[in-house]
């Protein structure tokens, strides 16, 4: 049990600080590219907090199956390099008995980052796409006061003044089928509810003139409803039926394989941890970090491409495959001499 705690504590103590410097170095990338869009948009610091809220599940995916597999192979490194595992072999423990100690941690964090790729993901990045198009909208909706030639949609505007989204003395005009419709409003409220724009006119009137008669209409408010294009981002349900659906359609299905393939890769990596991290300090050199940042590599590089071959195949045979070979690697080598 004390060994199992000291285990514990000692990849506690590698895992955090790789952690957080991955999570930090992505995090400032998704900054950098969050704050790229205020040339297309206007964001306050509210709305550009709450775009990077969206992106921390990707963050947090993106870097923890990779800092856990170098956590746990350096932390076997560190114990090697210090004697401490050949000590825990003398006492009976092989290197299998050590891989049981952390199993169950691996398993937790590999379900884990199943929930936030296949679950949480799809749904933040809806919220993202969302959250852009709405202020898209609002950034086509950029009327300028006392401009003649401005369109909101089919409409010509003409504005007097503009205090945020408050229009003073608005004026629209357009023809449509013989058809001459003028509109005239003391004042002018742009909504946008959830990226559906509308245009509330306030103490107004609107004349409709045509070849035979003419027709005024005093109101005290009227609403032009999204004027400008439709959003093609469609309805987010769940996270089940998202990915139900996507399968149905054949669509982004190297996702998905993407997102459980990099998940499971801590749980399917246990021996190559065992393979990499044991090694005997007086006639051998540590090369732990360097055969695992060479084995994240291959790895990323063959889900991405079988993956994207062979679909959702990839899901049973890229971790069969890889089991098979790590074990070998392991009985080859590991298992000969411990």
């Amino acid at each position: 049990m004390k060994l199992k705690q000291y285990l514990h504590s000692q990849l506690a103590i590698t895992f955090f600080p790789i952690f957080l410097g991955l999570f930090f170095i992505t995090s400032v990338i998704f900054l950098v590219k969050i704050a790229a869009l205020t040339s297309i948009i206007t964001l306050n610091f509210a709305e550009l907090f709450t775009l990077f809220t969206y992106a921390i599940p990707q963050i947090v995916f993106f870097t923890m199956p990779i800092s856990f597999f170098l956590s746990l192979v350096i932390c076997l490194a560190k114990l090697a390099a210090e004697y401490e595992l050949t000590v825990i072999t003398s006492f009976g423990l092989n290197p299998v008995n050590i891989l049981k100690i952390f199993a169950p941690v691996t398993l937790l964090l590999s379900a884990m980052l199943l929930v936030i790729s296949v679950g949480l993901i799809p749904k933040t990045k809806f919220l993202t796409k969302q959250f852009l198009d709405k202020k898209k909208k609002e950034a086509n909706f950029n009327i300028k006061p006392s401009q003649f030639g401005q369109k909101f949609g089919d409409w010509l505007i003409y504005i007097d003044g503009k205090d945020d989204k408050v229009y003073d003395q608005v004026k629209l005009f357009k023809t449509e089928k013989n058809e001459d419709q003028f509109i005239v409003s003391q004042t002018a409220i742009l909504d946008n509810e959830n990226g559906s724009l509308s245009f509330r006119l306030i103490d107004g009137k609107a004349f409709i003139i045509d070849e035979k008669e003419f027709n005024q209409i005093d109101f005290k408010s009227m609403y032009i409803n999204d004027s400008i294009a439709d959003s093609k981002l469609g309805i987010f349900t769940d996270s089940y039926s998202f990915w139900k659906e996507n399968i149905k359609n054949n669509v982004d299905i190297d996702d998905l394989t993407f997102y459980v393939l990099t998940a499971l890769f801590p749980l399917i990596s246990l021996f190559l941890v065992i393979t990499f991290g044991y090694f005997n300090p007086r006639y051998e050199k540590n090369r732990a970090v360097f055969y695992s940042l060479l084995t994240v590599v291959l790895y990323y590089v063959l889900i991405k491409l079988v993956g994207d071959k062979i679909l959702l195949h990839a899901l049973y045979i890229v971790p069969t495959i890889w089991i098979i070979g790590t074990y070998i690697l392991y009985s080859r080598t590991i298992q000969k001499e411990y």
